[in-house]
């Protein structure tokens, strides 16, 4: 999932230079619609073919009404601007929601695990995951460097100003790619569906780390934002899975559950600072 965020955030940031707090938001949105059309249909590829083309018009709709103002304000008013929808959208979500988190059932056949190696069973629906996250990656690839659309995607990260003056209509070009960055987060929200709780504010602790994996990786490279999120992702669990075991004699059972998150979070923004000067930070050169 998390490079599903990270992915859609770093060409949104990357291409129109927005910086876009309220992408968590729409991974809330994501997850809400794959749980209407799941419980409506009782089929989940339906409800990730449902859902992904609704969360990239909600997208678009945020896009045309509200940021397209904003392209040319400094990035503090793009902070405001996106946290003030980040409000937006929680409120709608327990107006029309409810305040009540809710779940969505394993697919049917993924329920239990797969033997990788003798003693080494991993959650089916896990590997899935790993496997839509790959199709994404070869898939937003190709779109960048084989298609017109991506041709005008690298253009207008190296030089918006001349796109513009070549006849190319930039105000169409960025609400495309603002619709496809919030599809990538509703794909990403539809894979979390079945493993966390759907409520209000899901997006918020996410956002955070698809930050720090565009810091990381590049901003505006796809390749980067790849190769972050295996690396964050990693870093992550190992931290949660190992660190509190090591801390239990020294802090005891409660106070090392909380401080082996903790210390996983510092060891990811250490790697974010010390990665920071990485190269690759454009779309045409990386993706």
């Amino acid at each position: 999932m998390l490079f599903l965020m990270a992915a859609g955030l770093t060409l949104v940031f990357g291409i129109m230079n927005l910086v876009n707090l309220a992408h968590g938001s729409l991974y809330m949105v994501g997850a809400y619609f794959a749980a209407i059309f799941a419980a409506r249909t009782g089929s989940f590829v339906l409800a990730l073919l449902l859902a992904l083309p609704a969360t990239a018009l909600v997208g678009i709709a945020v896009e045309v009404v509200v940021l397209r103002t904003l392209y040319r304000r400094d990035h503090l008013d793009q902070v405001l601007a996106t946290f003030g929808l980040i409000l937006f959208f929680n409120e709608g979500v327990r107006l029309i929601g409810g305040k009540a988190a809710r779940y969505m059932a394993l697919p049917h056949g993924l329920e239990g695990n797969v033997a990788l190696l003798p003693g080494l069973r991993y959650p089916a629906y896990r590997l899935v995951v790993m496997a839509v996250g790959l199709a994404v990656a070869v898939f937003l690839y190709l779109l960048v460097t084989r298609t017109r659309m991506g041709m005008l995607i690298r253009a207008g990260a190296s030089n918006r100003t001349m796109v513009g003056a070549l006849g190319i209509n930039i105000t169409r070009l960025y609400t495309l790619v603002f619709g496809l960055g919030a599809a990538l987060a509703g794909v990403a929200g539809v894979m979390a569906g079945p493993i966390v709780a759907i409520e209000s504010g899901m997006g918020e602790p996410i956002l955070i780390l698809t930050f720090v994996v565009i810091v990381i990786g590049g901003i505006g490279s796809i390749r980067g934002a790849f190769a972050a999120a295996l690396l964050v992702g990693l870093v992550d669990t190992m931290g949660r899975a190992f660190l509190p075991p090591l801390l239990v004699s020294v802090l005891g059972p409660q106070a090392a559950n909380q401080a082996g998150p903790a210390l996983a979070s510092m060891l990811i923004y250490v790697c974010s600072w010390r990665c920071r000067c990485s190269p690759a930070r454009s779309t045409s050169r990386s993706t």
